[in-house]
């Protein structure tokens, strides 16, 4: 807890430049869920003691798992791929975008706890941004109307966009950012790259070769394991859900 609160402190403006990115993803989930909830005729609120409750359960789980990371043949060691998006994408599935949302981002928090930051909070940024993609696409188009097609374009259209967006994300902003902080020439990040698959030559083919096919693998991933996991878990999301109406409309009487 000491090394995390030196953290903070030692990169405040860049904590407070990452919140303020972060409320900005919420509202825009808040503005795009209500809009959803009107068009389908829903009523309640978007957050409940036992809806919150179950953000901070899936928030443990995937914070947990994003300290576990599997290297990848293809890529450099410094890349590696968890599961950390499998719970954040079933409490999305189950509770909405703003859910998903805030699972997103708590689970950073509870990652830094069991492990700082070693890369003054711009991986953590990174994974919440790539995240972002994948779970707000994905959790809008499966709460617009619920059911399996639905969830299967979601997820499709959520991997697709972490894809892109993970790969123009590392070229534009995380290579330069990385190489600037460690003292190294972007040159020899490439070379890495260069030395696992000789048709990596500059930035492009980097992110090309390395970061899209990591992104696409775990989006794909995550998106299987969410299908095989929701059906079992779904008796249970489901009590949660309706209790949570439930408490809605008791506090609105």
């Amino acid at each position: 807890m000491n090394q995390f609160i030196t953290n903070i402190m030692e990169n405040l403006t860049f904590v407070l430049e990452f919140v303020g990115l972060v409320a900005a993803v919420v509202l825009v989930a808040v503005i795009a869920e209500k809009l959803i909830a009107k068009r389908n005729g829903e009523k309640g609120k978007i957050l409940t003691a036992r809806k919150t409750a179950m953000i901070g359960m899936f928030s443990a789980i995937a914070g947990v798992l994003m300290t576990i990371e599997l290297p990848v043949p293809f890529a450099p060691p410094f890349y590696g791929i968890d599961a950390s998006e499998l719970p954040v994408l079933l409490c999305g599935f189950a509770f909405g975008p703003v859910a998903g949302i805030l699972t997103e981002f708590i689970k950073i928090i509870i990652k830094l706890l069991f492990k700082p930051t070693s890369t003054a909070f711009v991986g953590e940024l990174a994974n919440f941004c790539v995240g972002c993609s994948m779970i707000l696409p994905a959790t809008l188009i499966y709460h617009v109307k619920k059911k399996k097609a639905t969830a299967i374009i979601g997820s499709a259209v959520g991997t697709l966009c972490m894809t892109v967006f993970g790969t123009l994300f590392n070229a534009v902003y995380l290579l330069p950012t990385f190489a600037v902080m460690y003292g190294m020439p972007l040159d020899a990040i490439i070379g890495m790259g260069t030395e696992i698959n000789s048709s990596i030559t500059n930035v492009f083919t980097f992110v090309a070769f390395c970061v899209a096919p990591l992104n696409l693998l775990k989006g794909s991933g995550v998106s299987v394991l969410t299908f095989l996991l929701y059906k079992p878990l779904s008796p249970i999301l489901k009590a949660s859900y309706d209790n949570a109406s439930k408490t809605g409309r008791a506090e609105r009487a």
